[in-house]
């Protein structure tokens, strides 16, 4: 008789009667996951390093370059519990392959769009497709891989989603002034492509003889079960507000203003300032192996490591937005982009607080929920700093100090969920040992 039983957070566990055995089949097989989410990224933040070139290519303002951003997120964010909902009830597959099939048809469009409101559609549909991705790869290790394996397996993912970023510094960067704008998004696409014929042919749901118990669908009345189901439980809540609060300001910074900020409000050449944001991007990737390890060995230190990042952020966040001068000094504008690097990893401990708090059946719902916070509070963000500086005539002191309010947002949240959540997983643990006193052997 086979048993799934819940871990506690606070220690390693051994591998559990039921676990996926992992191995190098589930490696290549979520491999193959994870590249589809590296394209995604690529595509998602493409867009980054090209915003001055699209204020110039559609002539458009500060609000109105945010706008891009804004939408592609906005649907990113409202897809992420219909997407949960889909991959619990789909697998994995079929999620990311519809997935891969809208972010390429945006990419290539965004290339081709002759207007403003045509390249809004393309980043739309862009946005669509990339919201497939993430909790369907997550569902992927989860299926694959043994629980104890989840922390570490999930940072990889993130990891591996930022060396995407890496490849937008480093090279759409470079291809955007040495072939052009339609060259560089139409080719980038033909990624999109490759993807595809891989998943296709190669990606399996879970392994032989561990496949999912058939769950009930019951439309309208199953998703508001399932979507409940999740949100009672205060560790998927607490789960959604520390992704809030530890993504923002690394994906605002990233994904538009950074470039902005330190061409025109730093006085830094584009070359330069295009090695910063690929330091953002080293330290993420540093970074998120760290703190996979250490989470996976000690879960008591999650709290910590998410408040932690959350408070130096905001501090060299402040630091250089306030320093007196027309200019921040570069050893300080480095160390910023260093702490900002903590901010992706720290983000992913949110599906930490989640996934022991439900069951197997409705992960991609609870993932749903709590990948839905960062997006959210990145896109309020976005928002706020293109009318603030539209307002301000471009003043980025004023506009990038409206990332504190988020912030404070998010850690009296974390701080009032935190100690419920803790008491929740204690119960889990002290009834998954009396389960396990009257398991037959």
């Amino acid at each position: 008789m086979r048993r799934r039983s819940r871990r506690s957070p606070s220690a390693p566990a051994p591998c559990l009667p039921g676990d996926p055995p992992g191995g190098r089949r589930a490696a290549a097989v979520w491999g193959i996951g994870v590249a589809v989410y590296f394209v995604a990224v690529i595509f998602r933040t493409s867009l980054g390093v090209a915003g001055l070139d699209a204020a110039d290519r559609f002539d458009v303002n500060a609000s109105a370059l945010s706008t891009f951003s804004i939408l592609q997120l906005l649907v990113y964010a409202s897809m992420q519990i219909p997407v949960g909902l889909l991959v619990d009830r789909l697998g994995t597959k079929k999620v990311l392959t519809l997935g891969v099939v809208l972010f390429t048809l945006g990419q290539a469009a965004f290339a081709l769009s002759p207007s403003y409101g045509m390249a809004l559609a393309a980043r739309a549909l862009l946005g669509c497709g990339d919201a497939m991705t993430f909790i369907a790869v997550l569902r992927l290790g989860a299926r694959w891989f043994p629980v104890r394996r989840g922390p570490l397996i999930a940072q990889l993912a993130g990891l591996c989603g930022m060396a995407g970023n890496l490849v937008s510094t480093l090279v759409i960067a470079r291809l955007l002034h040495g072939v052009g704008w339609t060259a560089t998004f139409a080719g980038s696409s033909l990624a999109g492509v490759l993807v595809l014929v891989l998943l296709l042919l190669f990606l399996k749901d879970h392994p032989e003889g561990y496949e999912p118990a058939p769950a009930e669908h019951a439309g309208a009345a199953y998703v508001r079960k399932q979507i409940a189901a999740a949100w009672r439980e205060p560790g998927t809540r607490l789960g959604m507000w520390v992704h809030f609060t530890t993504q923002f300001p690394a994906m605002v910074f990233l994904l538009l203003w950074g470039m902005p900020f330190l061409v025109e409000a730093q006085g830094l050449t584009r070359g330069t300032a295009g090695e910063l944001l690929t330091l953002v991007v080293l330290s993420n990737m540093a970074l998120g192996l760290v703190f996979g390890q250490i989470i996976a060995r000690h879960g008591a230190a999650r709290a910590p490591i998410a408040l932690g990042t959350v408070g130096a952020t905001a501090l060299l966040w402040a630091a250089a937005i306030a320093y007196p001068g027309d200019h921040a000094p570069m050893w300080l504008l480095v160390t910023l982009c260093l702490v900002l690097g903590a901010c992706g990893p720290a983000s992913m401990i949110g599906f930490d607080f989640a996934r022991p708090a439900n069951p197997p059946e409705r992960q991609g719902t609870a993932s749903g929920i709590v990948n839905m916070g960062g997006f959210v509070a990145s896109m309020t963000t976005l928002l706020a700093v293109g009318v603030l500086l539209d307002a301000t005539g471009d003043n980025y002191r004023i506009a990038f100090a409206s990332v504190f309010v988020l912030e404070t947002l998010g850690v009296v949240q974390i701080l009032r969920l935190r100690k419920r959540t803790a008491r929740r997983e204690r119960d889990h643990l002290v009834a998954s040992r009396v389960e396990a006193v009257h398991v037959p052997a």
